[in-house]
């Protein structure tokens, strides 16, 4: 009997950004389905239960942990809609050259990191926070 794995796994492969893109579109799609769901449940029941339970929501969203919450759902959806638009074309076909499945690898995670902050700087120079 052989003693190599029946099938590939993390240990086999050697690291590469296709790698930590792939992992991190779903580790963004399952935050943003687990957390993001729950801060629009508490948003939505906020809303509707009156202006004491909306200024207990407003008052933790606007704490430094509020704020590190919102910034890390930021990122993942940014994250999430570039890499999915990478397997958009990947699905077309096009990009499985090495080095351009490379570079638009690091462009996906990239641009996640910088649509952000983009957004983020736009929310605390508009809103002063």
């Amino acid at each position: 009997m052989a003693t190599r794995p029946l099938s590939p796994h993390l240990s086999i492969w050697k690291w590469g950004p296709h790698m930590a893109v792939s992992i991190l579109h779903r580790v963004s799609g399952d935050g943003m389905a687990l957390v993001g769901l729950a801060v629009l449940v508490w948003w939505l029941g906020a809303l509707a239960s009156g202006p004491d339970a909306y200024a207990t929501f407003s008052a933790h969203a606007g704490s430094w942990y509020g704020i590190v919450v919102l910034i890390g759902l930021t990122w993942a959806f940014f994250n999430h809609a570039s890499s999915g638009i990478r397997h958009f074309v990947l699905d077309t076909g096009a990009g499985y050259e090495l080095e351009s499945n490379r570079l638009w690898s690091w462009v996906s995670m990239a641009s996640g990191v910088v649509l952000t902050a983009i957004v983020w700087l736009f929310i605390i120079v508009e809103k002063g926070i």
